[in-house]
């Protein structure tokens, strides 16, 4: 990677591999500033359980170094678990911002529009009518992310274009739908099987294994770049659909694979760690808060959303209480403080 000054004097232009980024100096240096926070996040998630772990000793077992115990807990139990929530994290983040940036709205990310919901239909029914193991819910939950992502696409089309309020409203409708079929499955299913679907839809990070933290590592490296590739014509599209056609971009063709990559992120997240809630919703506006600089906040956006699932991961470990908390509870418990105070601050509510 390579980094080399361009005009305006603060901005910078990253060169990762055939895909060149530019960004302001501030948009960079908050993206180091989140990466760092979000390794010292995971390293103290990593200290925190049954065997209380010195920060050394949790530095030196990720790199299979220090006592035979240590090694053993770290790399088979705490790695998998703070690697899978960096993970999906970053994948709630990157998929917030594209779905902000294609309806041009704040309330546009995948758990408001439905694409989570989807995801935990399709694991619920696995669970409650197949009385299905976490392989299969897993995948069954992709399936219906895709499928709800399909249903949402078409049904917004409007003279062969989606996007915008309609996209958003389609969504927050076909959402409520599967809410009642959740709903039905749960009251409708044996009582046992309803249980643990329950427990999924809470959302968990506990018990995850390198079967986990793999998938969703893979779709951080693969549908990232690939959305980065795309932040060009998405920063353009911000302008209408009439500006960027313009300018040389097909639009419905970028609004199409964007929409493809982030619901890829989404249903792997979601078959990963369950419906975790206002991940997609907060990061990218923190992010747009933080580096004060227009424009899709993709890369910014994946890192603060890390930030937040590793941090309230931390938080649930470490609440003086004797009950472990969900990490979709604790997320739905930070970003409605985040939200309520969002809104009493706007001048526009």
């Amino acid at each position: 990677m390579t980094i080399s000054k361009s005009s305006p004097p603060r901005t910078r232009t990253l060169s990762l591999g055939p895909v060149l980024l530019r960004c302001r100096r501030r948009t960079l240096v908050t993206g180091v500033v989140l990466a760092a926070a979000a390794v010292v996040l995971g390293l103290a998630g990593m200290q925190t359980g049954t065997i209380a772990l010195a920060f050394g000793d949790v530095l030196g077992a990720v790199f299979g170094q220090g006592e035979n115990r240590s090694v053993k807990v770290v790399q088979k139990i705490r790695l998998p678990r703070t690697l899978t929530a960096l993970g999906v994290g970053a994948c709630l983040g990157a998929a917030g911002a594209t779905f902000q940036s294609i309806s041009r709205n704040a309330l546009g990310s995948p758990d408001i529009i439905g694409f989570t919901t989807g995801a935990a239909t399709g694991a619920v029914a696995q669970i409650v009518l197949f009385d299905a193991g976490p392989g299969a819910t897993a995948l069954a939950a992709v399936a219906g992310g895709l499928l709800a992502a399909g249903i949402v696409y078409l049904l917004s089309l409007n003279g062969g274009i989606t996007g915008g309020y309609r996209l958003v409203l389609v969504g927050i409708g076909v959402g409520a739908m599967l809410t009642a079929v959740n709903t039905i499955l749960l009251a409708k299913g044996d009582s046992d099987l309803a249980a643990q679907a329950h427990l999924w839809l809470s959302g968990s990070l506990a018990a995850r294994t390198w079967g986990h933290a793999v998938p969703v590592l893979a779709a951080v490296v693969i549908l990232l770049p690939a959305l980065l590739a795309l932040s060009r014509n998405l920063n353009q599209m911000e302008m209408g659909d009439d500006a960027a056609r313009s300018l040389g971009i097909r639009t419905e063709r970028t609004r199409i694979l964007a929409m493809a990559a982030a619901v890829g992120l989404t249903a792997v997240a979601t078959a990963a760690a369950g419906p975790i809630v206002f991940v997609a919703l907060a990061a990218p506006q923190l992010a747009s808060r933080l580096t004060r600089s227009p424009g899709v906040h993709l890369g910014t956006g994946a890192l603060m959303g890390a930030v937040l699932v590793a941090g309230s991961d931390l938080l649930s470990q470490r609440l003086p209480i004797q009950a472990a908390v969900p990490i979709g509870l604790m997320t739905g418990l930070v970003g409605g403080v985040y939200l309520l105070w969002l809104l009493t601050r706007s001048k526009q509510v």
